[in-house]
């Protein structure tokens, strides 16, 4: 089991930008998938996007495509989600997860989650 610990949310204004990232500990990192999810309030976590074991693979859903963009370091077991011209919707738990596959990540397929750092946009 890899533990997982994201960092970096907090309050920012419509258009502002944050930087997330997530250490990880113990496992095998750099052989797996990672990805990015969130969870607004009220509504189901959605996939935000996803980077391959070695970075080749990059991924994003639709609604953050051109402002999002995922980076992963596996010298130090870290993945990061900048972040950029946020909007309000964008407000949520931001989870990192790591998959058991090393090309992609989806729910089904997370072996960890981390514990979830909250992002909050205001206009």
């Amino acid at each position: 089991q890899v533990q997982l610990v994201e960092s970096g949310g907090r309050l920012v204004q419509v258009g502002g930008s944050l930087r997330l990232s997530c250490v990880a500990a113990g496992g095998t990192f750099s052989s797996s998938a990672m990805g990015w999810f969130r969870q607004a309030p009220g509504k189901e976590r959605e996939f935000v996007g996803r980077i391959s074991s070695g970075g080749l693979i990059i991924q994003y859903a639709d609604s953050v495509k051109g402002r999002f963009i995922i980076s992963r370091d596996n010298a130090k077991n870290t993945v990061s989600l900048q972040m950029n011209s946020l909007k309000p919707e964008d407000t949520g738990v931001y989870y990192c997860a790591r998959s058991r596959y090393s090309g992609t990540i989806y729910e089904a397929s997370v072996a960890d989650w981390g514990q979830g750092t909250q992002v909050t946009v205001s206009s």
